[in-house]
């Protein structure tokens, strides 16, 4: 308890600012709220020419894998929650065709009380049917109103689209990266308002103001390409509002705990699983779609670049085990109560920093970081071969067993 109690008392104004915050989220927005954190940009400022497509994916359910399905007109994977058996709701994936799509709740719209219990099941749908852009417009007009949506709809096709569609009960505005005039360095964020709402019941502008720091710098550095953005934006550990940042804070090691506030950065508590959809350049297969997939907290589970193969496999780590649960996405958890060890109080807005990050380098992110890159170094050697031939081959299918096997051991050896 000394330590406890010696660290409050150094950084006593930050607990009672962070805390003054949470407070006023509560009065405002009674009960809890999930959010995400996304940006689309468009192909015409990425390096390569790809459109991308970012979300973080913040809920109360933190069990989370992937599902490969045959829909009604194309093929798709995507993310869905372990207990939805049938998959009825998916939170952001791509199709066969290349058409991409995820979403951030916009709570701001819909201020009438229309639920918001049919997202999951707008993206599902879109990727059974949808191929372009216009294809999800004419989807979203032609459902029966009102729309059990209130939303951020963040879309890519294999044809460069790239937008955003903020989505009420009675239809939507669109926001088009393409276009200079809303998007005049090529790219758009969203995490929990939508433009067109009322600001006052504006939900995630802190992380919105993190997120267009490193946006801004990202665009005018020349480094808008999938790997920098899918390596930073999700361990981003800078704060935006208050713009403390956690790494000037490192402790020793993680032999001493030390607990700081940890509420509204980018990674949250609630965050339960990363994507980055890399789409195709003009010309390319649409089946060159890359998802970049982290199923679990960013700061505890790893990135894989998950394709529609030939053979329709995935790493079996990040499907349904027999135990109904993905393999990586429990290892993650298990891993961020070390993170989150206190189980009483607001225990969700208090980390142990030590155990994320230390001057030792043995915090979990940190050990984590060196598993990512190579399963990122071999998976995109691969792609780029794939690329190369215009379609993907077998290799696929070897990468992936590699991928369980590695996945495996690396985490066998953690500390």
């Amino acid at each position: 308890m000394n330590i406890y109690k010696d660290f409050i008392m150094k950084n006593y104004l930050k607990f009672i600012y962070c805390f003054a915050w949470i407070l006023l989220g509560l009065l405002q927005f009674p009960g809890s709220a999930w959010g995400c954190t996304s940006v689309i940009v468009s192909g015409k400022v990425t390096k390569d020419g790809r459109p991308l497509l970012f979300k973080n994916r913040d809920t109360g359910n933190p069990d989370n894998l992937m599902v490969s399905v045959q829909g009604e007109k194309y093929k798709y994977i995507g993310i869905a929650t372990a207990n939805d058996s049938l998959s009825r709701d998916i939170w952001a994936g791509h199709n066969e065709a290349g058409f991409a799509i995820m979403n951030t709740t916009a709570y701001n719209l819909n201020r009438e009380g229309v639920s918001d219990k049919d997202e999951g099941y707008i993206m599902k749908r879109a990727l059974e049917i949808c191929a372009t852009l216009k294809d999800f417009e004419n989807m979203l007009d032609t459902m029966p109103k009102p729309l059990l949506t209130y939303s951020n709809y963040g879309v890519i096709d294999a044809q460069g689209g790239c937008a955003y569609y903020e989505t009420g009960s009675k239809g939507f505005a669109k926001f088009d990266a393409n276009d200079n005039r809303v998007a005049p360095q090529g790219y758009l964020i969203r995490t929990n308002f939508g433009y067109t709402g009322d600001p006052k019941g504006a939900k995630g502008v802190e992380r919105y103001m993190a997120i267009s720091d490193f946006m801004l710098s990202t665009a005018f550095s020349g480094k808008m390409n999938y790997d920098y953005m899918l390596s930073s934006i999700p361990r981003n550990l800078k704060h935006g509002l208050t713009k403390i940042n956690l790494y000037d804070y490192m402790p020793e090691s993680n032999l001493t705990p030390k607990m700081f506030p940890f509420c509204d950065f980018i990674p949250r508590y609630q965050t339960a699983s990363t994507i980055l959809i890399q789409g195709v350049k003009q010309g390319e297969s649409p089946l060159l779609t890359v998802s970049w997939t982290i199923i679990g907290s960013p700061m505890t589970t790893v990135a894989i670049p998950l394709c529609i193969i030939p053979s329709g496999k995935l790493p079996a780590v990040v499907l349904k085990g027999d135990d109904g649960h993905s393999e990586l996405c429990k290892i993650g958890l298990d891993l961020k109560k070390r993170l989150f060890p206190l189980e009483v109080g607001s225990y969700t807005d208090y980390i142990d920093l030590g155990q994320l990050i230390n001057k030792q380098g043995t915090g979990i992110m940190q050990q984590i970081i060196p598993i990512e890159k190579e399963i990122k170094s071999r998976g995109l050697a691969i792609i780029e071969r794939a690329r190369d031939k215009g379609k993907f081959d077998k290799a696929m299918d070897d990468y992936y067993i590699w991928v369980d096997n590695f996945i495996r051991e690396s985490y066998s050896h953690f500390k």
